[in-house]
C-alpha cells in the first residue's frame, strides 16, 4: 500500500490519501479521541503523540497536529494507516451514526434551503475537499447560512475569507436571498 500526503492551506493540517475508499459518500470528524470512540481508525491515530483532530473524508484522512513536528508526525500517521487498511480493519464501527452534511435533515426543507444544501453539494464541497476538509450546513435564518467548517477547514487561516468571500458570493449569485455566511 503507498499512501500519498498532500499539504492543505491549513499549516497545522496535513491530508493523506492511502489510495483507497475510506468513508465513501460520509464523512466523520473527531476533534477529541473520546469523540472517536465509534471509529477504530481514528481511535488508534489519537495514540500518536502530537494528533489534535482527525478527519475521515470519503478517500483520504485528514489530521490536525497539536505544533507537533510534520517531520516525527507524518511518519507514525502513515504506519498507523497502513497497519489499519492492510490489517483489513473498520474504519467505523458497523452501529455508528456517521455525520450528515446537513445538520437538521429530518426537517422539511423549504426551498431556499434546498438550494444552499444542492450548490454546497455541488460547488463548494469538492472544492473544499480537495484541501483535506468538509463543510456543514447547519442552519438557514434571517438571510443567514450558518455553516461549519471541518478537518483541514477547521481552525485554517483562511476558512474566514473562504465563507466570508467565496461561499458567500457563490450562494448570493444564485439565492438573492441569501444575505450573509457566518460560521456555526
Amino acid at each position: 500500500m503507498f499512501i500519498q500526503t498532500e499539504q492543505t492551506p491549513n499549516p497545522a493540517t496535513l491530508k493523506f490519501l492511502p489510495g483507497r475508499d475510506v468513508m465513501g459518500d460520509t464523512t466523520a470528524y473527531f476533534s477529541t479521541p473520546d469523540a472517536a470512540g465509534k471509529s477504530p481508525l481514528a481511535l488508534r491515530l489519537f495514540d500518536i503523540s502530537g494528533v489534535a483532530a482527525v478527519f475521515l473524508g470519503s478517500d483520504f484522512v485528514t489530521i490536525t497536529s497539536d505544533g507537533a513536528d510534520w517531520q516525527d508526525l507524518k511518519p507514525a500517521v502513515m504506519g498507523v494507516i497502513m497497519e489499519h487498511f492492510t490489517q483489513g480493519l473498520p474504519v467505523m464501527e458497523n452501529d455508528a451514526p456517521v455525520a450528515s452534511a446537513h445538520a437538521g435533515d429530518a426537517e422539511e426543507d423549504s426551498e431556499i434551503v434546498t438550494q444552499i444544501k444542492e450548490l454546497l453539494d455541488t460547488r463548494v464541497r469538492p472544492a473544499v475537499a480537495q484541501d483535506g476538509g468538509d463543510i456543514v450546513y447547519n442552519r438557514f435564518e434571517d438571510g443567514i447560512v450558518y455553516l461549519k467548517m471541518q478537518g483541514a477547514c477547521a481552525g485554517c487561516p483562511s476558512s474566514t475569507a473562504t465563507l466570508q468571500h467565496g461561499i458567500q458570493n457563490l450562494l448570493q449569485h444564485f439565492i438573492p436571498e441569501v444575505m450573509e455566511v457566518r460560521p456555526a
